[in-house]
């Protein structure tokens, strides 16, 4: 990928796969129903109880999630804020994914509307409940690719499938995360941390009904500081990758004394650095302050630590060559998870869209 090679300002933006290289390159995106994203959210069992929030189940070509949320609550009348929806998926692919709206009291107007949304977007299934939808209250995502332009001995890409199958890939943080050559990072080093301990909107001056002055600012720092502690935590999955220790859990693994089986995971960095100690700890802090500058983000903020598995295991991986060229893969993943992390273990992709003269940061499936 363009971005896949260190930045000029020295931003690692590739890392070490599981075999320690590449096998074969393939293209993807060349359509967009080349890359097929269902997401997983469970009606609940009392789905005709009604409540506040109408829940629609798109599918959209072409869109980004944002839009789409923005373009749904023109249509309904109410805030951005008050469209919920459970991650942000791909644009240039076919989606199915969830959205919620706050329409409290106009169950009656409920079909009028849909059918105003049925003008941009099919409406494949629709319920009520009591609350907005967040993010993570997806099961997972289920995917459908294919990969084309496949240059590469065939037995080896099947060995290396079958491989990611049994014992999974490197967990990262897809390297959009981090905008074009690692661009929302540099933004990082230059943000007000300060303005992410104003999520409670204390001292915050109000413009209109649920705005604050400050709210696009805030946002985007969000954005920035999310992109700093996702590539410290790649950064100490790429030691732990290298030095063949991804898949064993350590000396000082958070919960480790608790719970014999608990998952190996690394760092998601905040207010205090890393939960884990010991052998573990060192480790960490140690990758850490090799970027002094990006861990000084996190020294006036009061997010709390937390940790990310450091394996990512596809649930029911299957693939099918349709001739020597091109791959047929289907598989599911937990939320939070990376398509294109799965693939970037076994092949040098091209993304196609990357060609296309506009901003593809939104190439992101959570």
């Amino acid at each position: 990928m363009t971005d896949a090679q260190h930045a000029s300002n020295g931003w690692r933006l590739d890392w070490p796969t599981s075999s320690g290289s590449r096998v074969a390159s393939a293209r993807i995106k060349s359509l967009p129903g080349d890359f097929f994203v269902d997401e997983d959210l469970s009606m609940p069992d009392d789905s005709g109880g009604g409540g506040e929030h109408l829940c629609l189940r798109l599918e959209k070509v072409g869109d980004n999630t944002d839009y789409v949320a923005r373009q749904l609550a023109n249509i309904c009348g109410c805030r951005h804020f008050d469209v919920g929806f459970c991650g942000l998926k791909d644009r240039h692919a076919v989606t199915r994914q969830w959205f919620s709206l706050y329409r409290p009291g106009q169950e009656d107007d409920d079909a009028t509307f849909i059918q105003a949304v049925e003008e941009h977007w099919p409406v494949l299934a629709q319920y009520r409940q009591a609350r907005k939808l967040r993010r993570g209250d997806h099961q997972g995502n289920r995917f459908e690719l294919v990969l084309k332009d496949v240059v590469g001995d065939t037995s080896a890409i099947d060995a290396a499938l079958a491989r990611l199958r049994d014992l999974g890939c490197p967990n990262y943080f897809g390297s959009q995360r981090f905008g074009h050559g690692g661009a929302n990072l540099d933004r990082a080093l230059n943000m007000d941390p300060t303005t992410l301990n104003r999520r409670s909107g204390r001292n915050v001056k109000k413009r209109g009904r649920g705005r604050s002055t400050s709210g696009s600012r805030d946002s985007k720092n969000v954005l920035y500081f999310s992109a700093a502690r996702s590539w410290l935590f790649n950064e100490v999955l790429a030691h732990r990758v290298e030095t063949g220790t991804w898949l064993e859990p350590l000396e000082g693994e958070p919960g480790a004394c608790e719970n014999q089986n608990l998952m190996v995971t690394g760092p998601l960095w905040g207010d205090g650095g890393t939960e884990a100690v010991s052998v573990q700890g060192e480790i960490e802090r140690s990758v850490v302050a090799e970027h002094p500058q990006l861990a000084a983000v996190f020294s006036t903020t009061r997010m709390k630590p937390e940790r990310r598995p450091l394996s990512l295991k596809p649930e029911g991986l299957e693939w099918h060559w349709d001739g020597n060229d091109q791959l047929r893969l289907s598989f599911r993943l937990a939320p939070g998870q990376y398509a294109t992390t799965l693939l970037d273990d076994v092949f040098d992709i091209t993304d196609a869209t990357t060609f296309i003269g506009e901003n593809c940061a939104n190439s992101v499936v959570q």
